[in-house]
């Protein structure tokens, strides 16, 4: 009860209104992510009760995962990666002059999917955070080990260049004041470095500023959408009765890759439209590619079905499910809240309080994309030079108003080029993120554990807890690194 009026507060509805407003902004212009706008306005709820800031971050995270869909069904361009494979059977039906019913598919099943994933959060958390309960300086150390691990392994690219970004976040978070014995590290006696580099500034360099240098170096411009009206959304008997398997499919298996640290949506979505594909049969695995309903239904679904998953980490083990909660477990930090199995013992009200606002948001995603499809076709024609200048904005007065410091402002543009090199050196983020968080925990751990034990390593391997994490971190680096060896793939003789 005491929840119910907690969400009903008319301070809690507006900041979530907010957020779905500006989520479905952030989603819909291609190049602006979920995780940017998290990001860049995650600052600005600093000022709010923590019931208010998460309504509006939550709104913001789950209405942009499904905006992102509108231009890769309109455009043929994804407002995130994650909506990549929405661009395969999105774009070829409105070719076919379907998008209303596509546009439609994109925001009733990207709500549902998000519901089903938020179902399995509200009946696996509390179960996953007693086992949680357990775990002691050394289990949380070959925790934090497995999350770096499993970053690194569904890192793009090379793993070296995961292991290489993973070091340099690594390092960031050495900077400052000793965590143990409180002697300066790495701050050449500037003061300001004393306390280290701010998560969130850095943040907001990574995805916001570098985004726009990034757009503004290739010169990208956004495709202009259609001004047709778009005719039918809801899909009828027979189309429900077709997307009905893949929705299904996508959203267990979805929810399920979202509990991984780091697999993220646009993992998600390759694999359930890969799956549905397969699933198909005649005709209908024919159309995969050029305008399939399931396939464009396994695609949406599988963006907003990873959020409960991601959730679901994030809030049980204190481990990103991926880049948005990454965030917001820094937001939760700074709102005073524990992140782990703590925040069922000491905060179950807010607990009680994020499973509601991810309920509402979902259902928020059902009506506002249902009842707004024509707009959505004016929203993706907003010019790219009025967006990179709001997005700059953003950026300096929120990396500016989580300490009133301009020494933040100079971390965050010092992030975003170097976020932009990233980008050009095509070298992930993700470990580098999964560092920022997981770095201090790892350290603090580790010693906590050695003092504990006198010096000695047995610690480490004699808890089976710890023992078993520490294996699967060693797999989650060596089957990637098997997979990939190109000796491996080589024809038999």
């Amino acid at each position: 009860m005491d929840t119910v009026m907690l969400v009903l507060q008319p301070g809690v509805l507006f900041f979530m209104l907010l957020g779905t407003f500006l989520g479905l902004f952030i989603g819909a212009l291609p190049g602006l992510t979920a995780t940017m706008g998290v990001a860049v306005l995650t600052p600005l709820t600093f000022w709010l009760a923590p019931q208010e800031g998460l309504a509006m971050l939550i709104a913001i995270y789950c209405t942009a995962i499904f905006a992102s869909g509108i231009p890769a069904i309109l455009v043929n361009t994804p407002g995130t990666p994650a909506s990549v494979t929405t661009t395969f059977d999105g774009y070829p039906l409105t070719q076919q002059g379907k998008q209303g019913v596509a546009l439609g598919i994109n925001a009733l099943y990207s709500g549902l999917g998000g519901l089903v994933s938020t179902a399995f959060l509200i009946f696996a958390a509390f179960p996953i955070s007693k086992v949680a309960l357990l775990f002691g300086p050394a289990e949380y150390f070959a925790l934090a080990v497995f999350g770096l691990t499993i970053m690194v392994s569904v890192s793009s690219g090379s793993i070296i260049k995961g292991l290489i970004s993973g070091g340099i976040g690594l390092f960031i978070v050495t900077i400052g004041l000793d965590p143990i014995r409180n002697i300066p590290r790495f701050t050449y006696d500037y003061p300001p470095l004393l306390e280290g580099l701010s998560f969130i500034p850095i943040m907001i360099g990574l995805f916001g500023l570098a985004e726009v240098f990034s757009q503004m170096l290739s010169k990208q411009t956004t495709k202009t959408g259609t001004t047709e009206k778009v005719g039918r959304i809801l899909p009828n008997k027979a189309e429900r009765k077709e997307v009905r398997k893949p929705f299904w499919m996508s959203s267990i298996l979805s929810t399920f890759i979202g509990v991984i640290p780091g697999a993220g949506g646009d993992i998600a979505s390759i694999i359930s439209w890969n799956q549905a594909k397969n699933m198909a049969k005649g005709e209908k695995k024919a159309e995969y590619g050029k305008g399939s309903l399931g396939g464009l239904t396994a695609s949406c679904t599988s963006n907003s079905a990873v959020i409960g998953g991601a959730f679901t980490t994030m809030m049980t083990l204190g481990l990103p499910g991926d880049a948005v909660t990454a965030i917001l477990i820094g937001s939760l930090m700074m709102y005073g809240l524990d992140p782990g199995p703590a925040l069922f013992t000491e905060n179950i009200e807010m607990v009680h309080l994020i499973f509601a606002l991810l309920i509402i948001s979902n259902l928020l995603v059902i009506v506002v994309g249902l009842l707004g499809s024509n707009l959505f076709t004016r929203i993706i024609q907003i010019r790219q030079e009025f967006i990179h200048l709001a997005v700059v904005l953003f950026c300096i007065v929120g990396a500016y108003a989580l300490n009133n410091s301009y020494f933040d402002v100079w971390v965050m543009v010092i992030a975003g080029f170097f976020g932009l090199l990233f980008k050009k050196l095509r070298i992930p983020l993700g470990p580098l993120i999964l560092a920022l968080i997981l770095g201090p925990l790892a350290e603090a751990n580790f010693r906590r554990a050695i003092m504990i034990s006198g010096g000695s390593m047995d610690i480490f391997f004699t808890s089976p807890i710890a023992i078993a994490l520490f294996v699967i971190a060693g797999l989650s680096v060596l089957i990637p690194m098997f997979r990939r060896n190109p000796k491996n793939n080589a024809p038999s003789a």
